[in-house]
């Protein structure tokens, strides 16, 4: 296994801002690059459905917090296996395909849970859903990642990942619309069942979406002498300190995003006592700071470097999450509150795609950048349900904050151990 990918650095780029990788691109690298952020802004919506909802079903269905957010973590622990899995086979079979693949898998579970009528059904259709959701961003990050140029990749690929913030906006917009509108018992299922939209999107990768060439050469190659990567060779000597702590920095990664994301909105309910309705606005504020830090996330990784952009951003979120959910303060307050909180949670997440991307070769890249993020989310995954556990003897925004904290030192440690990656060159190896 060669790692000259991991040495070479692109010449500097003399345009800085956001936008320049835009302006540069060919007529396939955008179709790439919209089919991307579509992809990962619907994914974003099929998630967040739950989170949005989990109240209502608890009430509906009578289970107590502990059980909802265990499906939240069997979603997420499933997204961990396809998310390796579907990395796995992006590496022999294309990454185009495998995301065909798993939007079209994640989108047929969705509309699953809008017809179950159990909790316990609930949790398996969400485990399933949870096996496309997780192999969506190992495809489609990789898939970006290997199209986009050096100097250009990590705004281009934030920028992608800014499409979460947009996904998640959609699904605050049908809750205020759905729930007003219609009954609870029966907006939440409507919920699920636009959850089923994502599958529209693979007429358009289909037509439209072609395969990087560093990708296509390097399978091209490895099946010429009969050498495919196996499922195990991220562990392999020369790679495995890196998987591990990849592993580790997307464990912090992902905890702290879904510590706060997941109960967020129960806990303006619970907690700030504000309405299912009520809390749109201040959601879509919290949204609006989020979609604004994946794009300075973007920008900032490309201009100062990946590890600045993680350190920065984790001392962010534990000093606005530590406020949100500890001080006392005005409604008004805690609705200006949500942009920076939402700004410093996520905008870090904007710089880890192309982060992995950078980290391993060609011939391993999916298997190996399935495998970290999404081995961090099924280890993040275990937060929601401890929060919900433990928020049975604390209070729930103590519990937040707890998990969250200790979520972001995980993100900070593994961000100063390991290598600065802006600007490495791809090669097919």
């Amino acid at each position: 296994m060669t790692t000259a990918a991991l040495t070479a650095s692109a010449p500097a780029d003399g345009d800085t801002s956001l936008t320049a990788f835009y302006r540069d691109m060919t007529v396939p690298e955008r179709r790439t690059f919209w089919a991307c952020a579509a992809g990962w802004a619907l994914d974003g919506m099929d998630y967040m459905i739950y989170p949005l909802v989990v109240g209502t079903i608890i009430q509906q269905m009578g289970v107590d917090r502990g059980s909802a957010g265990l499906a939240v973590t069997a979603t997420l622990l499933a997204s961990a296996l396809g998310g390796w899995l579907t990395g796995y086979f992006a590496d022999r079979v294309g990454r185009v395909r495998m995301l065909q693949i798993t939007i079209l898998w994640f989108s047929a579970f969705s509309l699953i849970c809008a017809f179950v009528q159990t909790f316990e059904q609930l949790l398996v259709a969400r485990a399933l859903l949870g096996l496309g959701f997780g192999g969506e961003w190992a495809a489609g990050a990789v898939l970006m990642g290997e199209a986009i140029r050096a100097q250009y990749r990590g705004r281009a690929v934030g920028s992608v990942q800014s499409g979460w913030a947009v996904g998640w906006g959609l699904a605050v917009l049908a809750q205020a619309v759905l729930f007003s509108l219609l009954p609870p018992e029966n907006a939440w299922r409507w919920m699920f069942a636009i959850g089923a939209l994502p599958a529209l999107l693979v007429f358009y990768l289909r037509r439209y979406v072609e395969e990087p060439q560093v990708a296509a050469e390097t399978r091209a190659a490895a099946a010429a002498i009969g050498d495919r990567p196996k499922i195990w060779e991220i562990f392999g000597p020369g790679v495995l300190r890196t998987t591990l702590l990849a592993a580790m920095f997307g464990t912090g990664a992902q905890g702290g995003y879904y510590a706060v994301t997941t109960w967020l909105p129960t806990y303006l309910q619970v907690e700030r006592k504000i309405s299912v309705v009520g809390s749109t606005g201040y959601l879509a504020f919290l949204i609006l700071g989020s979609f604004t830090g994946y794009l300075a996330g973007a920008w900032i990784s490309d201009r100062f470097g990946r590890r600045k952009l993680f350190v920065g951003f984790a001392v962010g979120a534990v000093a606005t999450v530590l406020v949100y959910t500890q001080v006392p303060m005005s409604a008004q307050f805690i609705w200006l509150l949500g942009f920076p909180l939402g700004f410093f949670a996520s905008g870090y997440l904007s710089g880890v795609g192309a982060f992995f991307t950078e980290l391993f070769p060609t011939r391993i890249r999916g298997s190996a950048q399935g495998f970290c993020y999404n081995a961090g989310r099924g280890l993040g995954a275990l937060f929601p349900t401890l929060i919900g556990y433990l928020s049975s003897t604390l209070s729930l925004g103590t519990a937040i904050a707890v998990f969250a904290c200790g979520a972001y030192a995980l993100l900070l440690v593994g961000a100063l151990l390991l290598p600065e990656t802006r600007g490495r060159i791809l090669h097919a190896a």
